[in-house]
């Protein structure tokens, strides 16, 4: 139990599902944690709805996929339509056996409890609003007030604030984010109904059933629809969210689509889109991710996934400071990577934004001009495609080692016999790993990593896995990279063509010290 007093390693501000998740990542590394939650459970509503597969693998490392893969509902593309024609029918990359697919739907609190089953009892306190942080150079004391009203202070070395885009700890460190937002709104519909409509992603511009809007459309398990649409500029936002506004422009818009079966509301929102991060995400004892760190327009769903990537990248780090294996200048690379990531996020973001709500005359110009011409050609329909959220390569990172172009990249995923295991990513996520394509070091070892042989036949066993399609040495390009370093949080941080545990040893280092070099460089 957490006692009164007590100094808790890491306490994590909100129990969304970055903040869940950051808190099962640093308990599966051996890390205690708090999570304060000012809520009393998880959130009502859909909310983020679509998991990318970078997303899925992080929460295997924590411990919560499992869940998430039984109630979830994969996809691997989706429809465009100007009004009612189709302009562009686009599919990611997928395999009958991969892992997991490029996308699933579900809603936000599945994640969230799945998040919430992998720690320990005692790690969250519900409603427990954080009131005010006082941060010192070897702690941070955070104020707090329960369900009852009664105050109280917990003590943390580490303060990790994941409690949303209006970040009561961002506002206690006089922080804000910088960048646009956008005026344009989206008013969120959850809706009950059957249906038996594969699962993609949907979208309408200037839909018979709305004209002037913008309608997207998403599968949710349970028999929901998740819809969001755009309303006029001069519409009231508390007059669009209202049941009497907002339930005709939804029957008529099934109707168009002939969803005809019965269905009931179940909650309505409304958004709109925001471009904005802070410059760095540590502020001495205090760590920043999620919506309280960016915040990313949800057109190629990059917010919560980034949120999560945020978890992956930080919980390893922060799990090797506090154990003493790295300083604390370790946490500048968890910064300076995820702020370049949120940046690239934006940029991306922004693109879609200014697509699928155009700020201003010019680009709804340019909309309906690449909307005309799609119904004829072929090569302008890619332009409608809101670019699904993809990994972001950590370019400059201080712990790179060498310019391979596979290194400051997510290791590429393979299918392996490794005994239980069977993709390589399942040995990703708790400790560095080496994997090893040269035959001369089959018995190859470093201290602190864990070696994994990848041979092309025989039988699995304790550190050797096989690649009985090839996919490792073809995906590792092995004829040139013999050996490939893996962060725990499944980048490649560096590649030879040999074995040489000095080699390996040295890049270690660089997690280890000195620390100088990456302080400056992040």
């Amino acid at each position: 139990m957490h006692k009164s007093g007590d100094r808790i390693p890491v306490v994590i501000a909100g129990g969304g599902p970055v903040g869940l998740t950051l808190a099962a990542l640093l308990a599966r590394l051996g890390i205690r944690s708090l999570v304060l939650e000012a809520d009393d459970g998880y959130c009502t509503g859909s909310r983020a709805i679509c998991i990318s597969r970078r997303s899925m693998e992080i929460l295997a490392w924590a411990g919560a996929d499992r869940h998430v893969a039984e109630v979830g509902l994969p996809w691997v593309g989706g429809r465009s339509y100007f009004r009612d024609t189709e302009v562009l029918h686009f599919t990611m990359p997928s395999e009958p056996t991969e892992r997991f697919g490029p996308m699933i739907n579900i809603q936000q609190y599945e994640i969230e409890e799945a998040a919430h089953r992998a720690l320990p009892s005692d790690a969250v306190r519900w409603s427990t609003r954080v009131v005010d942080v006082r941060a010192g150079s070897d702690g941070v004391a955070v104020d707090v007030v329960d369900a009852s009203g009664a105050s109280s202070t917990v003590v943390a070395e580490w303060l990790v604030a994941c409690d949303g885009g209006r970040s009561t700890v961002r506002d206690a460190l006089g922080l804000s984010l910088s960048g646009v937002q956008y005026d344009g709104r989206y008013v969120i519909v959850d809706i009950a109904q059957e249906t038996q409509r594969a699962v993609e992603r949907l979208a309408w511009f200037d839909p018979p059933s709305n004209p002037g809007s913008t309608i997207l459309m998403h599968r949710q398990p349970g028999g929901v629809w998740r819809i969001d649409y755009q309303i006029r500029d001069d519409e009231d936002p508390v007059e669009a969210v209202k049941p009497e506004n907002v339930l005709p422009r939804v029957q008529s818009h099934l109707a168009m689509i002939g969803e005809t079966a019965p269905w009931t509301p179940l909650w309505i929102s409304i958004y709109n889109a925001k471009c904005l991060t802070l410059d760095a995400y540590r502020h001495g004892r205090v760590l920043f991710a999620g919506d309280a760190a960016h915040l990313v327009p949800i057109f190629g769903v990059r917010g919560l996934n980034s949120g999560l990537d945020d978890a992956g990248n930080l919980a390893w780090k922060l799990a090797a400071v506090i154990e003493g294996r790295a300083s604390d200048a370790l946490l500048e690379t968890y910064s300076s990577e995820r702020v370049h990531a949120a940046r690239e996020n934006i940029a991306y973001g922004a693109k879609s934004t200014e697509f699928m709500a155009p700020p201003n005359a010019g680009f709804e110009l340019m909309r309906q001009a690449a909307l005309r011409l799609a119904l004829e050609r072929e090569a302008v329909r890619s332009l409608i495609n809101p670019r699904q959220t993809t990994p972001i390569a950590y370019a400059g990172s201080p712990l790179n080692v060498g310019d391979d172009e596979l290194v400051g990249r997510p290791a590429p995923e393979a299918r392996v016999d490794g005994g239980a295991h069977r993709h390589l990513t399942e040995y990703f996520g708790r400790d560095f790993v080496a994997l090893v394509f040269d035959d001369r070091a089959r018995d190859a070892a470093v201290p602190g990593v864990t070696t994994l042989f990848v041979a092309a036949d025989g039988d699995a066993h304790d550190g050797v896995v096989v690649d009985l399609h090839g996919e490792a040495r073809a995906r590792y390009g092995a004829q040139r990279r013999r050996v490939v370093l893996v962060r725990p949080d499944g980048y490649v941080m560096a590649t030879w063509d040999r074995f040489d545990a000095a080699a390996v040893s040295r890049a270690l280092a660089r997690v280890s010290g000195p620390f100088e070099e990456i302080a400056d460089a992040a």
